[in-house]
């Protein structure tokens, strides 16, 4: 009798390694107070805890062949060329006293209109970049946690039950998962 192969949701596990982050970066932090740390020997700390939790959790997974289901939204129905939506702010008018002249409050109501415009262009232009960044940044965090999982889950048939080759593998993903951010903090150190 062939045994059913174990499944985790892809939220799950976007979820559980949002909170691992967290929890590491706060035990870093927190630790780091204590000794004195640098931000660049915090930063290889927090990095090496969660580089030890990926390849604990994906030598886990390989050895117990786990898969994983795509449970997440779809980004297909992204309705694009609305950038403003309902953004555009409201302005109240204040009364102005007149007490310099004309000449004075004629000044004064075109430069209130001009920094008016420029603080609504500063508004949309800021809205649109932090939420194309937003947009980036899950859509990275997507690929890293399901895409990039979801490959290496892939190899569970020469890896079920054979803790060596399990290890094997998740140390070479978790290498190249990881080793590049080790190597940009590396490289912006020696450069500093």
């Amino acid at each position: 009798m062939k045994t059913k192969q174990p499944y985790l949701k892809g939220k799950s596990v976007f979820i559980v390694s949002l909170f691992v982050i967290g929890i590491t970066v706060l035990t870093v932090y927190l630790t780091g107070i204590n000794y004195n740390r640098s931000l660049t020997s915090n930063l290889y700390w927090s990095l090496g805890i969660i580089a030890t939790a990926l390849f604990l959790f994906m030598t886990y997974g390989l050895y117990t062949a786990i898969g994983l289901i795509d449970d997440f939204p779809k980004f297909q129905k992204f309705e694009g060329g609305n950038i403003i939506g309902n953004a555009s702010p409201t302005f109240d008018i204040p009364s102005i006293d007149v007490g310099d002249g004309i000449g004075g409050l004629l000044l004064s109501i075109v430069l209130w209109i001009i920094m008016s415009i420029l603080f609504v262009v500063l508004l949309v232009v800021l809205e649109a970049v932090f939420w194309f960044s937003l947009f980036i940044i899950l859509a990275m965090l997507y690929w890293i946690f399901f895409r990039a999982l979801k490959f290496v889950f892939s190899k569970t048939k020469d890896t079920r039950g054979d803790l060596g080759i399990s290890a094997v593998y998740a140390l070479t993903y978790t290498l190249l998962y990881v080793g590049w951010i080790f190597g940009i903090v590396y490289l912006t150190e020696i450069f500093k």
